[in-house]
């Protein structure tokens, strides 16, 4: 939904004409990748389609709707941090406390959906982001490429030979969401 809602900002009315604005899960479920979660544990959604010709600046605006998916993964890890800590922060019942399990584990997962979608390898967001900053010529030459770059990906996905990298990313960032919760926390504590 990020990526949809940062093309309509930049101008592009595809995502909201095809109803992809939205918050409900159903809307962005693709069949045959909720199917692979099922089956093999890893999935995706369905694209978000865009049109770049809407764009004033293709190249920039191309970038900029492709951070806005791992933005909105690091955004949600630090708020369900916070929510979490401010849970655990006073006495709370079984109930609120494994919302804030829930909530710890959530923010752990879209920690480690932001780094792995940040991989310069397509159809992942680190490609597009990469490829504004290429050289149109050089661009060209990698195009063709993409199909068993593809290939690579899910390959090295399923040999886990990214894990190491994900996991590294994921830890900075869940460490980074943490520190900055607990600062916020501490300097509320000091101001109640």
């Amino acid at each position: 939904m990020a990526h949809g809602w940062a093309a309509w900002a930049l101008g592009d009315p595809t995502a909201k004409n095809a109803g992809r604005l939205t918050l409900n899960p159903l809307d962005h479920i693709d069949p045959i990748g909720f199917l692979c979660i099922l089956v093999a544990g890893i999935g995706w959604a369905k694209p978000v389609p865009i049109n770049p010709f809407h764009f004033k600046h293709r190249k920039r605006d191309i970038a900029l709707t492709a951070l806005a998916g791992p933005a909105a993964n690091i955004l949600l890890c630090f708020l369900c941090f916070l929510v979490a800590f401010g849970i655990l922060y006073f006495p709370a019942g079984e109930i609120l406390r494994a919302l804030a399990q829930f909530l710890i584990i959530t923010a752990s997962i879209s920690a480690g959906l932001a780094v792995f979608n940040l991989i310069p390898i397509p159809p992942l967001d680190g490609s597009k982001i990469l490829y504004s900053l290429l050289p149109n010529r050089l661009l060209a030459k990698i195009i063709p490429y993409e199909g068993p770059m593809r290939f690579v990906l899910l390959v090295a996905v399923f040999l886990g030979a990214l894990d190491g990298v994900i996991g590294a990313g994921q830890s900075f960032v869940i460490n980074t969401a943490m520190s900055l919760c607990f600062r916020l926390f501490t300097l509320i504590s000091g101001v109640l």
